[in-house]
């Protein structure tokens, strides 16, 4: 081939490969004018729902007198308790629930002691209709009589028990018992940790546990039909439930379990109900 022709056919070469490159430069533009900026998806906005929070536990009970609840499937006493502002302990001693507090679906619970009636008295005023009035006459309102206030019906005296109380727990009182008041329904006695607690009476052990929310590490002991104590925010308990305790033995070790500092909550309950412990324990 003469260097003509090898030239002629380079230069037609080099047109061509110029020919190529223009096509795929073209082809890749076309492709640009079509094609689609793919972006990762944004973060997901969390839900404005926010997830309920469960009810906090009742530290007082507000009877519903005549109420009643019946049991469905998944629920328990704390739970039917804290939806109806009654502690734990109260519903199951007003349904005489024993340990371990088992309940069945279709089940009907009190939600009120079990001798216990709406302590409000209504009164109704009959209205008759007043006789027509002639003009000019004066008419003197009648004067309304006092309707007699029905006091509701104290709680049982000292004389009315037979057990021999004594004092639980060596320390100071710091909170009281107050009637009407529905957050104070024992009393709060202050002290060291681990000193011992004492049963206030002979009786059985019927709960020994941590079950019952608010009151922490718990014991109750039944005395009789109708005289229950319970002993709360202990550090350890040192009786089983079943137990037979004496007066004066001790049940536990003073802690803050479900409190804020070392102290003891002792309860007694007349039929479920709570009363004044200092009513009925010796004068110190």
């Amino acid at each position: 081939m003469t260097s003509m022709c090898i030239g002629q056919y380079l230069s037609v070469r080099h047109h061509t490969q110029r020919m190529l490159v223009l096509a795929v430069a073209v082809g890749v533009l076309a492709g640009c004018g079509h094609s689609r900026v793919v972006r990762p998806p944004a973060p997901a906005k969390q839900s404005a729902r926010t997830t309920a929070k469960p009810l906090p536990p009742a530290r007082s009970s507000q009877p519903k007198y005549g109420a009643m609840a019946v049991v469905r499937p998944g629920q328990t006493v704390y739970r039917i308790a804290t939806e109806n502002g009654i502690t734990a302990l109260d519903l199951a001693l007003w349904n005489d629930i024993p340990p371990p507090y088992t309940i069945h679906p279709g089940q009907s619970l009190r939600l009120y002691p079990r001798d216990g009636h709406e302590p409000v008295t209504k009164v109704t005023a009959s209205a008759s209709a007043a006789p027509p009035v002639k003009p000019g006459t004066t008419v003197t309102p009648p004067t309304a009589k006092p309707v007699a206030a029905t006091s509701p019906k104290p709680a049982p005296t000292s004389s009315s028990s037979t057990l021999e109380w004594r004092w639980p727990a060596d320390g100071v009182v710091v909170s009281g018992f107050a009637a009407g008041d529905p957050t104070r329904q024992g009393v709060d006695i202050a002290g060291k940790a681990g000193q011992p607690v004492r049963a206030a009476a002979d009786g059985v052990v019927v709960y020994s546990g941590s079950g019952l929310v608010g009151y922490g590490e718990l014991v109750i002991v039944k005395h009789n039909d109708q005289w229950l104590s319970a002993y709360g925010h202990n550090r350890a308990r040192m009786v089983n439930e079943g137990a037979l305790v004496k007066a004066g033995q001790q049940i536990a070790e003073m802690g803050r379990s479900g409190a804020t500092r070392d102290m003891l909550h002792f309860e007694i309950r007349y039929n479920g109900k709570p009363v004044d412990p200092q009513t009925y324990l010796p004068i110190r």
